[in-house]
């Protein structure tokens, strides 16, 4: 018997060419000595099937080995770094972090596959046929409790009356396409189900079903039939909220939800020159390679590293001043230039990717590979982020993946291929730890996790990969700089039984798992791509690199600053509460001491802010900055001369501290309304109108700040030394220094300016002379211009003498 041979591909599953130099490494020669080192063994680079690049090596074994056991894994070059292990995706136990794939020998010819993404394996796809001049098209699901899966069709006029909707009988299925409008799909294993051009030769070209609706037709583990959207679709028709139920729907797609409506095919190597081209058929479709091709503009270069970063959080539907509808990326794009003027240099949207419904803030995503249709879609996101890239912004998206949609979630994640009221442990993306007999109710073996739905099945590898090829694609294919995940002790740390409450450990090292294998992708694809995590624990590991045992992200969010420097909320006194004590307008010390620590702990790789979504009044008992600062009070004459003295001190903090800052849409001009995630969309500010009116003197404050920051180094490092505290007079001092460049910042809460003078002591004050570099109570910004001018301070025995504003701040520089 002769040798038995195996084929192994690693498919990157990207469009760009991130890999070079491939080498397969495996265990065949180290059969029983575990000790000895991996064979390696050069593979050959290809396009795969799907168009993209991959690495092909044959192994020739020897058939006394069958029913072995043996591990593989690959080695490959990237832009950056050579020898990179880019298998990403861990072994299928919960306690290991271990990277490499495993098969057993048999008879047969067995070749075994590696996806490091698979947003181009799964979906409608091209499907590249050798000696074929086009591709065909290939249509994928993973659904591994069917019975049996069709692909159909939907009928679409392409007018705004075509509904864009199959009903649960069939209503809406175009019978011309097809056999009565179906289309087999073949088991492939792994539970993967797909097409195949030798049994539907009508599927020979890719181009022919461009733009088509589509679904999939299920007959669920109990046989019952059912339609579902594809969970790798690119696009959904639906741009509205409505949800038909299954039944029969004869409104227009713009009203129907994305998420309950068909899917369209659609090309992401092509992307619309127009941006204004939003049919379903578009005309103005360049390569994408084009489209880039002037992505950037020389000298203005987006930031590179997260310290650098001034990050704004947009929420785009709250664009759009003047309308009672989301707002879209048409808004977001026109506003480019305000963010450009405003001098950040990068932007946080909160959730784009596909969520239910239309007026949300978007944490319901259902399809992580689709642009939310109602708000422009893919092709409109690329271009704001081109026109980001051009202004040198970085463009970074808010991402969820400690749960799903939480209603209308019955075409997508929701008894996919099981019908969850009889097999809820069958409920193929949701986590149901046991069998449904172990609970008093049939829900009980679902997993909350703090979070607003069930936990996601991460157990499974599936599932974990197709949140990492998500965030692949948004890499690869929109030029995404970076991520911001949402409430990640959701998935490390708060799995627990919703029958009653009691901890899932597996659950929360499965949610490491995921954010291990999530950190390798990113970094693997860009190193330079910015990891954020919303995570609230403490956990050091979060910001450890991952050969170090950590998960490898680059910064965590720091409620705990909020909290100290605004105070507002039911947080209690764990707090110093600064803003909301100073509110009160009363002399009352406050606690510097304790903010200071705050302040310290920047320097651990946070991101500081003081106003976010979460906490602009959305939150109980929360409200936006100019509120606090004035304990509620109409914002009038000089009430809001005290409020906005006071949210500028609050920016100033968080801006000047050693961690990345932060703040919400609308803080720059004043913003007072309640930023509510179920009535945004009736609170809009408007956010250019105020820059030339009642909010100029505090957008001009934001401007110079930001651009202050920018400016200095040692503004932007990572080095804090709180060197003075005192809580009855309200002051706090620290400096920020480089080897270069040193900045004392001296702020005060007083309701009155030391305008004689202050002395701030500390033996760690480096002697020579400071010249005031900025001066939040000048006039400018609404100030009353008490400061040192531009004279020089004289730093002698470890003591400087400063006039310090009322409820302000000055930066001073050493420039001797």
């Amino acid at each position: 018997m002769g040798s038995i041979p195996v084929q192994f591909t690693f498919h990157s599953g990207l469009n760009r060419q991130i890999f070079s130099n491939a080498r397969l490494v495996g265990s065949w020669d180290a059969a029983g000595n575990p000790s000895a080192q991996w064979t390696e063994s050069p593979m050959t680079a290809a396009l795969d099937d799907a168009g993209c690049p991959s690495f092909n090596a044959t192994v020739q074994f020897n058939p006394n080995n069958q029913g072995t056991v043996f591990n593989w894994g690959v080695l490959a070059d990237t832009p950056s770094t050579p020898n990179c292990w880019v298998i990403a995706t861990e072994v299928p136990d919960a306690n290991s972090s271990d990277q490499y794939r495993s098969f057993t020998l048999a008879a047969q010819n067995q070749n075994q596959h590696y996806w490091f993404a698979t947003g181009r394996r799964l979906g409608a796809q091209k499907f590249y046929v050798p000696g074929q001049a086009e591709p065909a098209i290939r249509f994928s699901v993973w659904a591994p409790y069917a019975q049996k899966v069709e692909l159909v069709f939907a009928t679409f006029d392409g007018t705004a009356a075509a509904s864009g909707y199959i009903a649960d009988d069939g209503t809406g299925i175009d019978l011309t396409i097809g056999n009565q409008g179906a289309f087999p799909m073949f088991a492939r294993g792994n539970g993967i189900w797909e097409t195949d051009i030798s049994q539907s030769s009508a599927l020979s070209r890719f181009t022919d079903f461009l733009n088509n609706l589509y679904m999939y037709r299920v007959t669920n583990e109990q046989g019952q039939v059912t339609y579902k959207a594809d969970i790798y679709s690119r696009n959904q028709i639906g741009q509205g909220s409505v949800n038909p139920g299954g039944a029969h729907y004869t409104g227009s797609y713009q009203d129907l939800d994305g998420i309950v409506s068909c899917s369209v095919v659609s090309d992401p190597d092509l992307v619309t020159a127009d941006f204004n081209d939003t049919g379903l058929v578009k005309h103005s479709l360049i390569p994408a390679s084009e489209f880039w091709s002037n992505e950037f503009t020389f000298g203005q270069m987006p930031p590179q590293q997260i310290e650098n970063l001034v990050i704004y959080e947009l929420h785009v539907g709250s664009l759009g001043y003047g309308s009672t509808t989301a707002g879209t990326f048409a808004d977001a794009l026109a506003f480019v230039s305000q963010l450009s003027s405003l001098g950040v240099n990068a932007v946080e949207l909160l959730p784009v990717l596909e969520f239910d419904g239309d007026l949300q803030w978007g944490y319901g995503t259902s399809l992580f590979f689709c642009l939310q249709s109602s708000a422009g879609g893919g092709n409109q996101l690329k271009h704001f982020v081109r026109a980001c890239h051009q202004k040198g912004i970085a463009v970074i998206l808010d991402v969820v993946y400690n749960h799903f949609a939480g209603s209308n979630a019955e075409r997508t994640e929701w008894g996919y291929d099981s019908d969850p009221t009889q097999a809820p442990q069958h409920n193929t993306y949701y986590w149901y730890e046991g069998q449904p007999s172990d609970y008093s109710f049939l829900e009980g073996g679902y997993l909350n996790n703090g979070s607003s739905g069930f936990a996601p099945r991460l157990w499974e590898e599936n599932v974990r990969q197709m949140f990492t090829s998500s965030a692949a694609a948004l890499l690869d294919d929109f030029h995404i700089d970076g991520l911001r995940v949402d409430l990640t002790d959701a998935l490390h740390q708060d799995n627990s039984l919703n029958s009653n409450g009691q901890s899932v450990p597996a659950a929360n090292l499965c949610g490491i798992k995921l954010l291990r294998e999530l950190a390798n992708t990113v970094k693997l694809i860009n190193p330079s791509a910015f990891l954020i995590a919303e995570d609230h624990t403490g956990w050091s590991a979060m910001t450890e690199p991952a050969s170090q045992g950590g998960i490898g992200f680059d910064a965590v969010w720091y409620a705990d600053f909020y909290h100290h420097l605004i105070g507002d909320g039911n947080y209690g006194d764990n707090y110093a509460r600064l803003l909301q004590l100073a509110g009160y307008g009363d002399n009352r010390p406050l606690q510097m001491d304790y903010f200071a620590g705050a302040l310290q702990a920047t320097s651990y790789s946070k991101i500081a802010y003081h106003e976010c979504h979460d906490e602009a009044g959305n939150d109980p008992n929360t409200a936006r900055t100019m509120v606090t600062a004035v304990n509620g009070a109409v914002l009038f004459g000089d009430t809001r001369t005290y409020a906005e003295a006071r949210s500028r001190f609050a920016y100033g903090m968080a801006a000047l501290s050693a961690g990345t800052p932060m703040f919400l849409m609308g803080e720059e001009i004043g913003a007072a309304k309640y930023f509510l995630y179920n009535n945004f969309f009736d609170n809009k500010e408007d956010l250019i109108g105020e820059r030339s009116g009642d909010g100029r003197f505090l957008f001009r404050f934001y401007q110079d700040l930001n651009r202050l920051t920018i400016q200095h180094a040692s503004l932007r490092s990572r080095a804090m030394d709180v060197l003075y505290t005192w809580n009855d007079n309200r002051v706090i001092a620290f400096l920020r220094s480089l080897p270069t460049e040193q900045m004392l910042v001296v702020a005060s809460l007083n309701n009155l300016p030391f305008a004689q003078g202050y002395v701030i002591q500390s033996d760690r004050l480096p002697a020579g002379g400071w010249t005031e570099a900025f001066n939040s109570d000048a006039a400018i910004y609404g100030g009353d211009n008490v400061g040192n001018g531009g004279a020089t301070l004289p730093v002698a025995n470890g003591q400087i003498n400063v006039v310090i504003p009322a409820n302000g701040f000055v930066v001073l520089q050493k420039t001797s």
